[in-house]
């Protein structure tokens, strides 16, 4: 039977500024109760705020559904259990490894606050980082960035250099409404890397996805909480892949909260163990040969190490916590009215943000990300779902060096000081004289994109994105309808084309030889016409409108039918 790391955990003792909030739940709660008593469900709070010419943007949303937090900061409960990672690089059993990353991927899914909450959307530009104290004086660190806003992408990045993890993700959710219920589609990958394992400098991966949210009784009804669906853990190296299963409870049977799955072997089919158990509670895992049945985690007596940030007083005016400070607290106060001014704040800054890059014809990109470099013979060959990763070179010879370099991407650590290598510059740089880009050399006095200097010399180059369009903020649900279509692509021709196209220029002899050797067309028409071929082989129809047919004149008529009413009439040209 494989043999389980079990590291010892203890909370952070630093006395900055922690992600964890009063309301956050170790243990595994009743997800059937009601959240609110006194509110009912979302649509009757909602329906009782309705007054003959209320403004409907302006509605106030329960407190319960809002998480006083950012997206970008929740994702680190992904990290919850960071300990249980720090032993298993050095692990020498391929499988033993393997199974130790899938009890790490297990162990964060309990921690979140009581009944349904949704956290707050980052804006476009909003940045989190963090970092975790170990017990061995080390530290594993967090950076993370919203890279898109339509569609909603978070990029984030987390290494671990004493103990040779990194690991690069971007989560891409995306809304869905099912009546009763609502979906959170959790799009994108995570791409976990043992750096000491494994062939080349990337190490030994492991692609991570997650499993979809689910908010049930939105509109009557309790309102619960659910994981489900199907989420992957596989290592291409290994020829392993875990297949878990998130299960929701049915109708007329089922629980709560409970998952299954199997190890495999990709190479062989063969299945080497079964998982089992509630992701809020105990999860076991089974050998498949022996029978033996083993507990992986046990979610209900764990205690999650929250990472710790800087002070709100050093963080910039886009980092998530000072961004979204006066929201979280009335949030976490219940004051519906102050909650919804200060986010609506936010949101308008973002919408005239946007509006203010259309009229001076900037592209955004992100401060702390670039562009995978994929396809086939890239960099980043296979970890084209990541969409963007970190904009800095991570490959020094030695941990402290390593560590060196992460923290001269963005301040971490309470004290530092930004380097201003990423700073987005200010809107409206663009002189009037400009404006209209009418000529070649007009283009070296437009201001620099919306993108900072790279922090390393093989950062790609700023690629075009679709101008961004000012849209509605606010929706308890964004199902994407605010999303931008991509313009058309410009087709250009093939190099070929114009190659012959070049070479056939100034040669009338060629057509001289055509005519010479071929025969004149008579004027005949079209080689095909397909009009005469179908009137060609349709049913006379009778003109006369007084003749006997006077009923069916102009129109033709079913005949295997008797008295059938059903028409069909020539389009008209």
């Amino acid at each position: 039977m494989v043999s389980l790391v079990h590291s010892h955990r203890r909370a952070s003792g630093a006395s900055n500024w922690s992600s964890v909030d009063e309301s956050r739940s170790d243990g595994a709660e009743d997800e059937t109760t009601v959240v609110e008593p006194d509110q009912g469900n979302v649509l009757s709070h909602i329906i009782s705020q309705l007054r003959p010419g209320a403004d409907l943007s302006r509605v106030v949303l329960p407190t319960f559904i809002l998480e006083p937090r950012s997206m970008l900061e929740r994702i680190t409960n992904f990290m919850a259990h960071p300990e249980t990672l720090l032993e298993m690089p050095m692990i020498e059993d391929p499988t033993e490894r393997f199974v130790n990353v899938v009890k790490f991927y297990l162990s964060g899914w309990h921690i979140k606050p009581p009944g349904v909450k949704k956290p707050l959307n980052p804006i476009l530009g909003e940045t989190y980082t963090c970092y975790w104290e170990f017990p061995d004086k080390t530290r594993g660190y967090y950076i993370s960035e919203q890279t898109s806003h339509h569609p909603p992408k978070s990029s984030y990045f987390y290494m671990a250099p004493e103990h040779h993890i990194r690991i690069d993700g971007c989560l891409k959710p995306r809304s869905k409404f099912l009546g009763n219920s609502a979906a959170s589609l959790m799009e994108g990958i995570a791409i976990l890397r043992f750096l000491n394992r494994g062939h080349g400098p990337k190490g030994e991966s492991y692609l991570i996805t997650q499993p979809n949210m689910y908010a049930r009784g939105i509109l009557f009804g309790k309102m619960k909480y659910e994981l489900g669906d199907h989420s992957f853990v596989k290592c291409p190296e290994l020829g392993l892949t875990a297949d878990v299963e998130f299960k929701t409870k049915g109708y007329f049977g089922g629980t709560y909260n409970a998952i299954g799955g199997t190890i495999k072997n990709d190479h062989t089919g063969e299945v080497l163990y079964e998982l089992s158990g509630m992701w809020t509670n105990e999860m076991w895992i089974k050998d498949v040969k022996t029978g033996k049945k083993e507990l992986l985690f046990n979610a209900a007596r764990s205690r999650h190490t929250p990472p710790t940030t800087r002070p709100i007083e050093e963080q910039e005016e886009r980092e998530s916590q000072k961004l979204w400070l006066k929201t979280a607290q009335a949030v976490k106060d219940r004051n519906h009215e102050v909650a919804t001014d200060e986010k609506t704040k936010i949101e308008d800054m973002q919408r005239d943000e946007a509006t203010r890059r259309v009229e001076d014809g900037v592209d955004w990109h992100p401060r702390l990300f670039r562009r995978v470099q994929g396809g086939p013979g890239g960099s980043e060959e296979g970890e084209e779902d990541l969409d963007w990763i970190m904009n800095a070179n991570i490959d020094g010879d030695t941990p402290a060096k390593q560590v060196e370099q992460i923290l001269a991407v963005t301040p971490i650590l309470p004290g530092q000081k930004s380097s201003e290598k990423n700073p987005i510059p200010p809107l409206h740089t663009r002189p009037e004289s400009i404006a209209s880009n009418t000529s070649p050399s007009s283009s070296q006095h437009l201001p620099p994109p919306l993108v900072a200097v790279p922090v390393n010399s093989h950062a790609e180059a700023p690629l075009p994105t679709p101008k961004a369009v000012p849209q509605p903020e606010g929706d308890l649900i964004d199902f994407g309808q605010n999303c931008e279509p991509a313009p058309p692509v410009q087709r250009s021709k093939p190099a070929e084309e114009h190659f012959a196209q070049s070479q056939n220029r100034g040669q009338p002899e060629i057509e001289k030889i055509l005519q010479s050797t071929g025969v004149p067309a008579a004027n005949e028409g079209s080689l095909i016409d397909f009009h005469d071929d179908l009137k060609s082989n349709l049913p006379a129809v009778d003109k006369q409108p007084n003749g006997a047919n006077a009923k069916t004149a102009g129109v033709l008529i079913r005949q295997d039918t008797e008295g059938s009413i059903d028409e069909f009439v020539d389009a008209q040209c």
